[in-house]
């Protein structure tokens, strides 16, 4: 058996292959600077908050309370201000990565889902927002199983969701160690670099994707 045909469901990450990050250091930099938030303050007590945060134990709300809003009362922020204003942060990252999904999910050979490190809320807007459900038949997120990449519960859990084994499963994410606790479950990995990269990669596999027509 070929090991195309032995990939029955491919994982994919959102933020570094699809899109933008959703909340990283420069992303906080950018909005929270605007905004005359103590950058320092912030990050020294972010990484705590955040480890409940993107496992989905407390929301969003909660999360800019502790590490924004008490912190920062003379700026008379409220929540849905700078909710606004991180929501924004997520963009497009690579064109060509929903060009290849789309071509993925119109040969209809493999299921498509998602297995991301995101909060549940963030999450939640980046699938209405890019439209994401016209691709994946399902989302597997850190703020849903309560766990995160790349410890190996959250892996075990995309896969028993999937009802696949680890050996019928691929897995895209542009982080190396992330990838490599995929392969130590037994799943197939590519670590994303470009775009081109990732085509190339598929391919390797016998997965097949169709070219992209451009117009002239």
């Amino acid at each position: 058996m070929s090991l195309a045909s032995q990939i029955k469901i491919i994982f994919w990450d959102i933020g570094g292959v699809l899109l933008t990050n959703g909340w990283d250091i420069h992303q906080r930099a950018k909005v929270l600077t605007s905004l005359g938030v103590d950058l320092p303050a912030y990050e020294s007590i972010h990484d705590e908050a955040n480890f409940f945060w993107e496992r989905g134990l407390i929301s969003a709300e909660d999360f800019f309370e502790r590490t924004v809003l008490e912190t920062n009362p003379q700026l008379n922020l409220t929540f849905e201000r700078l909710w606004q204003l991180v929501c924004a942060e997520s963009k497009v990252l690579h064109q060509e990565c929903f060009d290849l999904l789309a071509s993925l999910n119109r040969s209809g050979l493999h299921r498509l889902a998602t297995l991301n490190n995101e909060s549940r809320e963030l999450n939640h807007h980046r699938i209405d927002a890019f439209h994401l459900r016209h691709f994946f038949d399902y989302f597997i997120c850190s703020g849903y199983v309560h766990e995160m990449k790349p410890l190996p519960d959250i892996y075990r859990a995309a896969t028993d969701i999937s009802g696949f084994a680890p050996e019928a499963a691929l897995f895209i994410d542009d982080n190396q160690e992330n990838c490599e606790a995929a392969r130590k479950l037994g799943m197939h990995a590519i670590h994303f670099e470009t775009p081109a990269q990732l085509r190339a990669s598929l391919t390797q596999l016998g997965i097949a994707v169709e070219q992209r027509k451009r117009r002239h």
